[in-house]
């Protein structure tokens, strides 16, 4: 592959690092006639975190493994908010010095961008057959678009509208306070403010979350918590296995759609929502029959907006891929046509 000159992108979580090839200088993302996105991604491959000491590591490691001595240029999405020269992962002990980095591997340019604008931007181009519609109509085309998603954190982000273009919104959304609406919703409230003081809705809303919601649920009941990982609930709440499993993930879902709601009203995201992550499309067909467009929909006068808002879960593994290569095309902040 050294024949070519390469941009490296990649997409740093807290569980899994991915990274991909683009060539240098080639459009790596175009648009098909009939709408299609046309990927420009090589030699992708995912990397668990935990099995280095830091990013200069796990580039190296990967670079060493696709065959590739040396890339131009590189653009990194992180699940932390990026200001600055200094780069913490939220869910992640990794850290680094962004022009520390750049200058370790000899990029001529390198971009930091949040993960969760790279899967905004990446939403951009995702091919129309990895988009499945949850609920809400047709929605306005020329309105901003949210982007939510639960993982092992709760990202949030945008695409607002400008001129021709999209211009990607950096949030940290997935930090505020939960949202409280019922009497259970409180006793949840009150025994996770018992672990952890102030309550954002992350502490519910991602794997871990999934944990916690399961736990404060078996306390308000006053039953065993026996399962004891995100992956152990999710999987006997599909196989109905373990009432307290099922329980948690309803519930889950329709605090997901209350807060997606939320963020749509405030955002004014009209031209639709888009739900990533790595937790929905491993539990899509409970989803899909979960109470989320309940809580997405029941917003008292504001209902008619949320109806006619569609909702969509996006099961393309590499949006945040593809969209740190849209950002190589332009510095963020800028308007991607």
């Amino acid at each position: 592959m050294t024949e070519h000159q390469y941009a490296l992108v990649g997409d740093i979580g807290g569980t899994n690092v991915r990274f991909a090839l683009v060539k240098h200088g080639i459009p790596s993302f175009g648009r098909a006639d009939d709408g299609r996105a046309m990927s420009g991604l090589e030699s992708v491959e995912s990397l668990p975190c935990t099995g280095y000491p830091d990013i200069c590591a796990a580039i190296a490691d990967y670079l060493g493994h696709v065959g590739v001595g040396s890339v131009v240029s590189a653009c990194l999405a992180v699940a932390a908010p990026v200001y600055g020269t200094q780069v913490r992962l939220t869910n992640n002990p990794w850290q680094f010095d962004i022009e520390e980095l750049r200058q370790r591997f000899g990029w001529e340019r390198f971009e930091v961008i949040n993960d969760f604008t790279a899967m905004a931007l990446g939403v951009s181009v995702v091919p129309s057959d990895e988009l499945i519609h949850v609920c809400g109509g047709i929605g306005d085309a020329s309105a901003v678009r949210l982007v939510m998603g639960p993982g092992t954190g709760l990202g949030v982000s945008a695409l607002v509208p400008v001129g021709n273009g999209w211009a990607p919104l950096e949030t940290e959304g997935g930090h505020v306070d939960l949202p409280v609406t019922n009497d259970l919703d409180m006793e949840i409230l009150k025994r996770l403010q018992a672990r952890f003081g102030r309550v954002s809705v992350e502490r519910v809303l991602c794997g871990d979350g999934l944990v916690n919601l399961y736990r404060a649920l078996a306390d308000i009941s006053g039953i065993p918590a026996p399962l004891v990982s995100p992956e152990a609930i999710t999987e006997s709440a599909i196989e109905g296995t373990d009432a307290l499993a099922v329980r948690t993930l309803h519930t889950f879902c329709e605090i997901l759609g209350r807060t997606v709601g939320n963020s749509a009203l405030t955002l004014g995201a009209t031209g639709g929502v888009y739900l990533c992550g790595g937790i929905l499309p491993n539990i899509l067909d409970f989803f899909l029959k979960s109470r989320f467009r309940q809580g997405f929909e029941d917003k008292g006068r504001m209902r008619p907006i949320m109806e006619r808002t569609p909702v969509f879960v996006v099961t393309d593994r590499f949006t945040g891929l593809r969209g740190a290569a849209v950002a190589l095309g332009s510095a963020v902040g800028e308007v991607y046509e």
